[in-house]
């Protein structure tokens, strides 16, 4: 049977493995894997997210407490509302006290971005931010001290931009931090400990203290601690979680193994070849942490639009203190100034971003689609390749019978191989089993059950002698293969012969099911114009017949975990924007190398970390609720943009004076009631986004009826 079987308790599926071999304790692996990200300086930033998202949720909701008597006291805010202040020299001084710590304390991380950002000459949203705060702080002391006039008393305007702020980069925060380290999930491929031989001993050690020449002993369903060579044994190799190979690989005496796989029959020596940064593992994690690290650099829209903003104000600001000198007064060249930096500040375009992304991933998780981030949900509009891996993804990643070659009854055959089966844990036999108890078939009891590995299994069922197995089954009866066996062979299917009492009776095919939702997902990114492409470790013949199948434009076969990556490169090269969906290890380089990368949710754990997108369900159809998302998302981050910078547009030339010459000037309180009001404006637009239907079959209807 081609070395598919394997003992009751050795027995693992390709599924279950990950969670049966992730090990409690994994600190000097870790410790080994670390000095790989710390040379790329990959992963520290994942805890200082995480360090920035509880700041900002900490200083938001202490500035919020002190905004209230800030505002509450101020002279101005208390006019423009219409209600009485308490009497008492002590009232004027709340507001100045207040708001200066706001300033000091809850301005602080906008000040230091700022300073940092004029010091690197690049212009953004902390500076513009920074400005607008100093400038109404200044402005402020200025007006309580009696050296500015009484309607450049802005600090119920800086206590509210400190807050708005505050809110606007914790939101963010919060969606940056959204991602975890792919470190952890390499390590767990690993054993806790390791089987050294040790002379006529064998001793256990942990896989980090071994050395490259030592032999260590791999037990039925155990996993490989590092990479080396079979001294001793032959073993079905489960190498799906690595390779991306739905089948097992026999494995024998000379043949190389891979740390993570798991030996699934028989045991083995192995004498290590390979260890700590030199395994394929370390490799695959230093190819996932370049990725990652050079796809980190993309510019945000909100700092583009906020250096351009920053630029603007300055320039309306300094010409505003140029004409006013010359037509005006001292004094109301001053005002006029003063009035165009504060309200310039940018309290919706603060908030554009950061609340449509906001919603935007709350919306996207209630339909089982997590954005960790928000960079790969821009980007998601602009592809135009959609590159599937096929085990796992288009297909279900683990054998179904997909047909029956029977010399007689075909249910009779299914239900005899099903009996002869019943007594084996491998993932063919549950397949056998499987599709016997979905056809509802009575399957008799059999006795006397055994199996050889590379052969078959065997059992007695209703006094016949059942047994059911590959080529080197046939061989030891000296039977032929059915005639259909040829041509299922070509198409890359598993072929396992039935056998009763020496003769064959029929013949069962089992291949990697393809998913039922493929079709449609492949057919709806063809209507949106999107090119599908393949890429497997599977052999062409499968990989084609997948193909064939689903009608996908191109496939890549055959291609190694280093080399996915590479395959990616070649379709950028090519001028493609690729999106990649995969879900195991051997994806992870190329989920990060890829434009967006959307990992299957039920995948491995390094899959995930190693995405951009992830999907909590199987459904290949959820790449199209992805796509639509980014289109509706960035169209309302565009429509937010423009109504920020529009306010700006408009209201910052109002405020310098250009319609003084008709007897038109824009007064503070009501460019600081616009402003407010654009901050609203912005709000409810985001909300709109919860009204999109992220549910597969919708979005599939919506993509076949444009």
């Amino acid at each position: 049977m081609g070395g598919r079987e394997r003992d009751r308790t050795g027995a693992l599926t390709s599924r279950t493995r990950s969670d049966q071999c992730r090990p409690r304790a994994h600190a000097r692996v870790r410790l080994r894997l670390k000095g790989i990200s710390k040379m790329n300086g990959g992963h520290e930033g994942h805890s200082g997210h995480a360090d920035h998202v509880g700041q900002f949720r900490r200083m938001f909701w202490i500035m919020l407490a002190l905004a209230v008597p800030t505002v509450g006291f101020n002279h101005m805010f208390a006019h423009l509302i219409g209600y009485d202040l308490p009497q008492g020299s002590w009232v004027s001084w709340v507001s100045p006290l207040v708001g200066t710590l706001m300033y000091f304390w809850g301005g602080r991380p906008f000040l230091s971005g700022g300073w940092s950002e004029l010091k690197a000459r690049k212009p953004g949203m902390m500076l513009l931010i920074a400005l607008a705060i100093t400038v109404a702080f200044v402005a402020s002391w200025g007006s309580t001290l009696g050296i500015l006039g009484a309607e450049l008393n802005f600090w119920w305007e800086l206590a509210l931009l400190v807050v708005i702020m505050l809110l606007g980069h914790w939101i963010e925060m919060r969606s940056l931090a959204q991602t975890s380290s792919a470190l952890d999930s390499l390590a767990a491929l690993l054993p806790d400990e390791a089987e050294k031989v040790d002379g006529d001993d064998v001793v256990t050690v942990a896989p980090s203290d071994l050395l490259v020449g030592d032999v260590v002993i791999i037990r039925p369903g155990a996993s490989v601690p590092a990479d080396g060579r079979i001294v001793d044994g032959r073993a079905a190799m489960d190498e799906s979680m690595v390779t991306g190979e739905s089948r097992t690989v026999r494995r024998e005496i000379g043949d190389d193994v891979v740390a993570g796989t798991v030996a699934t029959d028989s045991g083995l020596r192995v004498e290590v070849t390979a260890t700590g940064d030199d395994t394929t593992l370390a490799g695959i994690q230093k190819l996932v942490v370049d990725a990652q690290s050079s796809s980190s650099r993309a510019q945000r829209i909100a700092d583009r639009a906020a250096a351009l903003l920053f630029w603007y104000a300055l320039g309306a600001a300094v010409i505003t203190a140029a004409v006013w000198s010359v037509l005006g007064t001292p004094d109301s060249a001053v005002v006029r100034t003063i009035t165009v930096l504060v309200i310039a500040c940018p309290h919706a375009l603060g908030l554009a971003i950061p609340l449509v992304v906001s919603i935007a991933t709350e919306r996207a998780a209630r339909g089982g689609v997590l954005i960790k981030d928000r960079l790969a949900l821009e980007s998601m509009r602009t592809v135009d390749t959609v590159l599937f891996d096929k085990t796992g993804t288009l297909t279900k990643g683990e054998p179904a019978v997909t047909g029956v070659d029977p010399a007689d009854d075909s249910d009779r055959i299914l239900a005899l191989a099903a009996a002869a089966e019943e007594g084996s844990e491998h993932p063919l036999a549950r397949a056998i089993v499987g599709t016997a108890g979905a056809r509802q078939l009575k399957v008799p009891a059999s006795e006397g059950f055994s199996s050889a590995p590379a052969v078959g299994v065997k059992a007695t069922v209703d006094g016949q002698v059942v047994e059911v197995g590959g080529p080197h089954l046939l061989e030891q009866h000296n039977l032929q293969e059915r005639a259909v066996a040829d041509q299922w062979r070509a198409e890359g299917a598993i072929i396992l012969h039935v056998v009763v009492d020496g003769q064959v009776i029929g013949a069962l095919r089992l291949t990697d099911e393809v998913r039922s939702e493929s079709r449609d997902a492949v057919d709806a990114l063809h209507a949106a114009g999107i090119q599908v492409v393949m890429i497997t470790g599977d052999a062409e013949a499968v990989a084609n017949t997948v193909a064939r199948d689903l009608e996908i434009d191109r496939v890549f076969a055959g291609v190694r975990p280093e080399d996915k990556a590479a395959k990616v490169q070649k379709l950028q090269g090519e001028g493609h924007r690729v999106a990649m969906v995969g879900d195991g290890v051997n994806d992870a380089p190329a989920l990060a190398q890829a434009d967006v990368g959307v990992a299957i949710g039920a995948g491995t754990d390094v899959a995930i970390a190693s995405a951009g997108v992830v999907l909590a369900s199987s459904d290949p159809r959820s790449v199209l609720s992805v796509i639509e998302l980014s289109h509706r998302t960035y169209r309302k981050m565009k429509q937010n943009l423009w109504w920020a910078a529009g306010y700006n547009l408009v209201a910052v030339p109002l405020a310098a004076g250009v319609l003084a010459p008709v007897g038109f000037v824009l007064p503070m309180s009501v460019g600081a009631i616009l402003m407010s009001a654009s901050t609203v404006v912005v709000a409810l637009n985001a909300q709109l986004l919860r009204r999109l239907d992220l549910r597969p079959e919708a979005s599939t209807e919506s993509f076949l009826n444009r």
